[in-house]
This record gives structure tokens, sequence and C-alpha cells, in this order.
């Protein structure tokens, strides 16, 4: 925990940071980790200095809410309140992601079909922005409603006061196995509704899709082991078990969803389930061989681990030396997280299986209550109250020579746009600048741009996302 004066003085460190960058210079976060997938033009000089800007100030425990450092990690953040039983209303899979960057970008999780995205949990926020300045901001407010999806380019969060939700010591979870799209949806659809499956109460709703005829939704509910206010077993439920399981030893998490119809984890765990083996990409490094697990350090059992690996890659070029060698059609990157509405989930689904082939596939439901008025947040307009599907997928594809023209990437990109739905802008994008401003709106965020940052110090959106300055 950090106090109110620790906080003041790394504000300070940051406004003296921001003096030192020359009129015309970049104007970049000096910060060792990332969780985008973007390349970009190698930083020159300085960057700003958020040393300090990295914890919890103070947690409300009676009220629910959190002052916290806008380079707070998740991970640290669920360590200050999961002590008191209270977590963030939405926690990201990935323990390294920040909550200025959920907030500035877009984070989600099996709790956003019931609580939306992180930034709408936020109650008030300081953003240090182009003109040096920092602004005290809160729902309704040009800078608050224009601030997500804007990853910077209108400034950065340096204090989020956020609400929490009280939680148990474990969660139980159930995967429900569905051979046929449709039907998923539909379920989907009823959980939603009802916030609730099999006369169970839904806490925390996600899928995967393994092959086309294979698909599931785990159903996580908060218990209390010593308490639970259900049986274990009723009717031809499945008999939860006993004891929790562990995924950050020898077992790898996404497989028990095909090998068990329920499971139990700690609180703690179930946060981070996906994070021990990002998912499932760790197997690119052979992490989940057994034999290769053994070896691998616990504590290096982390996405952000992997990421790191993933950076030197490109940098080396390996994996592409590798396929050269192998004689092997060159990789394109298809690293994305998209939006899609959930009546077109299943054409969505079958599309991507037939033109990409990937999978899994990580689907998450997600339902935005809007702006404070109930509008569309601008940078990022899904259809307040409506169900969405995020459909994750990470990895290569090999496509050939044509490779460095991103045609999987063009191709998701236009059949998202073509169903209503929304590309998340942490990876590549590929869009050009009428079409970019029509589905980001633009023209307001440059608008909003000009008044908080009217030397144009920050770089603009479309900059970022498209063309990776």
């Amino acid at each position: 925990m950090k106090g109110w004066q620790q906080h003041e003085a790394a504000v300070a460190r940051l406004r003296a940071s921001y003096d030192e960058i020359p009129a015309g210079a970049p104007v970049r976060l000096a910060k060792r980790t990332s969780n985008l997938f973007r390349p970009r033009v190698k930083a020159q000089g300085k960057g700003l200095d958020v040393s300090g800007l990295d914890g919890v100030i103070e947690i409300d425990v009676a009220g629910r809410t959190a002052q916290v450092q806008g380079m707070c990690t998740y991970e640290a953040l669920v360590d200050a309140t999961l002590p008191h039983g209270l977590i963030p209303l939405v926690v990201p899979q990935l323990r390294t992601i920040t909550l200025g960057g959920a907030v500035t970008g877009l984070g989600i999780e099996s709790t956003s079909f019931r609580s939306g995205l992180p930034h709408e949990s936020v109650l008030e926020m300081d953003v240090f922005t182009g003109a040096g300045e920092v602004v005290t901001t809160r729902p309704g407010d040009e800078l608050f409603d224009a601030f997500p999806n804007s990853y910077g380019s209108l400034g950065y969060a340096t204090r989020l006061q956020i609400r929490l939700e009280a939680v148990p010591s474990h969660v139980e979870l159930r995967h429900v196995r569905f051979d046929d799209a449709e039907l998923l949806a539909k379920t989907v659809d009823e959980i939603v509704e009802t916030r609730s499956y099999d006369g169970l109460q839904v806490d925390g709703l996600d899928g995967t899709a393994f092959e086309p005829g294979e698909l599931y939704l785990t159903l996580a509910r908060w218990v209390a082991t010593e308490s639970a206010d259900e049986p274990p077993t009723a009717g031809d439920r499945p008999a939860r078990p006993t004891s929790p399981s562990d995924y950050t030893g020898m077992d790898v998490y996404y497989r028990s969803i095909q090998q068990r119809e329920t499971d139990l984890l700690t609180t703690y765990d179930y946060l981070w389930r996906w994070d021990t083996d990002w998912f499932w990409c760790s197997g690119a490094f052979g992490v989940q061989d057994p034999r290769v697990r053994r070896l691998w350090p616990r504590r290096w059992r982390r996405s952000d681990v992997y990421h790191r690996l993933v950076g030197l890659n490109q940098r080396t070029g390996f994996t592409d030396w590798l396929d050269r060698r192998q004689g092997k059609p060159q990789r394109e990157m298809v690293i994305q997280d998209v939006e899609v509405p959930l009546a077109a989930l299943p054409e969505f689904l079958a599309w991507f299986d037939a033109e990409v082939g990937m999978r899994p596939v990580w689907l998450c439901p997600l339902v935005s209550p809007g702006t404070s008025t109930g509008a569309q947040w601008p940078a990022y307009p899904l259809e307040p109250g409506a169900v969405y599907v995020n459909v994750g997928f990470w990895g290569t594809v090999h496509v050939g020579p044509e490779a460095p023209d991103a045609p999987v990437n063009r191709a998701i990109e236009a059949k998202v746009a073509e169903l209503g739905g929304h590309k998340s802008l942490y990876s590549e994008a590929f869009y050009d600048r009428e079409t970019f401003d029509r589905l980001y709106d633009g023209p307001h965020l440059a608008a909003v741009k000009r008044r908080f940052d009217p030397e144009d110090r920050f770089l603009s959106l479309y900059d970022k996302a498209v063309r990776r300055q």
C-alpha cells in the first residue's frame, strides 16, 4: 500500500520528466513491460517517469472502493484487495495488465457479462494530459467518456477510484459441452438474462472452442466451501470436487476443460487460471510437455515471461529461420481479440474455421452498460445492453510470401466489421484512415485531443494503432 504523499511525489516526478522532453519529441511511458502486440518505432530519448505509480493508495472496505495508481498491475491490486474478501469487478486474465492500461485500452474477463469492461467500474480518475496537467475527470465528462480505447493518445491515468465486489474463498466451475455454436449462443443469451444455469447462480462465464463440433461454456460460481448454499450434487448435476485443483504445477488448465465436468479453484487461482500458461500459448515454448515443465521453474510460468520470449523471437527471427530450413511457408502473426454480436457468433466461428483455421479460441461474453447517460462509449461503440462475445485467438498462420501484407488480419478486420463487431487495438491493425475514423469515432477523439493536448504532444490513436509510431 502507498500513501497519498508517496502518490503526490510520484506525480511530481512524472511532471518533471515530461518537462525534460523537448518539444516535438515523442512522448512515451518509460516502462519495462507491455501487453501490446503491435510493433512500433523504437523510442528515442527519455520517456515519462512512471516509477512510484504502481501501487494501491487506499482501500475502503466498507464502501467497496479502492484508490489505485495507474501503473498498478492487477496482480498487485488483487494482492491488496483479496485479503479483505474483495476484487475489482473485472480482473483481466493476465497478471501484468495494469489498471490504467485496461481502462485506456480494453480489458475483459468472465465477469464482463454482468459487469462490463474495466472502465465501467471507474468512479473517478486523474489523467496526465498532453498539456502537462493532471485533470480529474468523472463519468459524463468529455475526457472520461473518450478515454476508454484511446491508448494514451489522450493522456495517462495516474489515479483511479474503482468499485470492488465481495467474493468468497473458492470458485466452483462447470464445463458444459456443445457440439453446435447456435445452441451455445442461445445458452449464453439465457445465462445473461437470468444470471443462472440449471438452477444455480452464474458469477463468471467464458468459453473455449476447440473444434467446430467441440465447444464449451465454463460456468463459474462463487462459493465458500465450508458453507455452500447448495449441495454439490442435485438431480443430474455432476459432483463438485471436494478439494481445489492447482494449475500452477504440472496440470494445464485449458486441457482440464475437456477432461472434467466440474472443478474447484481458490478464488486467487481462478483469477489467474489463464495466466500460468498464457491460455494455451505456452505450448509454443514446450512448457506443456511434462519433461520440460518439470525443469521450467514455477515462477517462470507466467504470461509476462512468455511475452518476453515472443519479443526475443521477433528480434532474432528464429522461428522464420527454422521455417525456412524446414521448407515451410512464411508465417503471419495473428494475435487479436474481436467483439462480435452474439447472434453473429456462429457465422463468425464458421468463417474463422474455414478461412483461418486456428484453434482453440477463447469466447468471453460481455454486456456494456454504456456511459453514465446510457450512450455508447465514443472510441469503442458497443451497443449498450446488447450481448457481444469476445473471440480471442493468438498464434501464427502459414501464408507464404504474402505474410508481410497481413492478408489474414485484413480479412478478419473486414469480416468483423461486416458482422457489426469491433476489434481491440492492442495488436496490429491495418485499417485505412477513413475506415478507422468511422469505426473508432476519429473526429470526436481528435476534438477531445485538441482540447487537452493543444500542442499535439501525444501521438494520435491512428498513429499508435495503425501507423505503429
